[in-house]
């Protein structure tokens, strides 16, 4: 077993499920010492690749969720400003002088470390998964650069911190918008699709080991299926799991003959009003047959 498969194997008794692709990218990563870039539709298990590595590694995981107007003190660091207000009044107080309450007061006890310099911080290798970077602004982006770049940062009144063991970097898109020229390059890309129903019942029969093979077949085939509809959101890996433990707990052995369980559940697949309009009985009845005739052809 060469050291890709070995990975993939690893990574599946983590509980994720890679094909040789995505583990290639992940073992160039860490032996190049670069980070990953996964784009894709949410639901498709890019911030999952995150959370196995850093079980896989036996590491901490440090998470940067990425939203619009996300500033770097948020990411890197702040200081505690009620704390250090408490201070100045207690010291004046005692008449200490003001160098000294200065010096106090911007020292790292007050430091409170965001993900960023938590991640730099580390006495050990950690995986910094900087989630959805898509949602985050152009500034952020810009910033964030010089941070992978260096893997340092200077706090004024500190001095120069650098990282003393470099993490695994995961950023996560979900294409919401193109991200800079700049960040791609310094990046090894992966894009992570819908998978393929061969994969997606591999990791529906590994997160529920004890499901019924024709079972999962069967809801892997249906979610196949919608996809393929006119949905506003599109189920990803998440909703099939949610799904198929929702049908189980119903005790459903079949699709064809549980309507009224496929009906009760369907909440845990389809996640909008507009979604859950368009699936009556009958919409239910054309995905079901249009699955059932796919399994057929692919087991002719």
């Amino acid at each position: 077993m060469n050291e890709i498969e070995q990975l993939s194997q690893s990574l599946a008794d983590c509980g994720y499920i890679a094909g040789s692709d995505l583990a290639t990218t992940i073992h160039l990563a860490e032996v190049l010492d670069r980070p990953i870039l996964l784009e894709g539709d949410a639901g498709v298990g890019k911030t999952a690749v995150a959370l196995a590595l850093a079980k896989l590694r036996q590491c901490e995981l440090i998470r940067l969720q990425c939203y619009e107007g996300l500033d770097s003190n948020t990411a890197l660091y702040e200081w505690n400003y009620q704390r250090q207000l408490m201070t100045v009044r207690l010291r004046e107080q005692a008449d200490t002088d003001s160098a000294a309450i200065e010096s106090e007061i911007f020292s790292e006890e007050y430091l409170l470390q965001r993900p960023l310099l938590q991640a730099i911080r580390s006495p050990q290798k950690s995986v910094l998964l900087i989630d959805e970077i898509d949602r985050a602004d152009d500034e952020f982006e810009a910033f964030l650069l010089e941070v992978l770049a260096e893997f340092q940062i200077t706090i004024p009144e500190i001095g120069t911190i650098k990282a003393v063991h470099k993490p695994i970097v995961v950023l996560t898109s979900n294409a919401t918008r193109e991200l800079c020229d700049a960040l791609r390059r310094r990046c090894l890309y992966h894009f992570v699709d819908y998978p393929s129903f061969d994969k997606e019942l591999q990791i529906l029969t590994t997160h529920l080991p004890n499901i019924k093979n024709d079972l999962a077949q069967s809801i892997v085939s249906f979610i196949q299926t919608a996809r393929k509809q006119n949905l506003k959101k599109t189920p990803g890996i998440a909703e099939t799991l949610d799904w198929a433990s929702a049908l189980l707990h119903l005790n459903a052995t079949t699709l064809s003959t549980s309507l009224p369980e496929i009906e009760a559940t369907l909440g845990c697949l389809l996640k909008t009003r507009a979604d859950n309009e368009q699936a009556n009985q009958q919409w239910i009845a054309t995905v079901l047959n249009e699955s059932a005739q796919r399994s057929n052809l692919s087991n002719i």
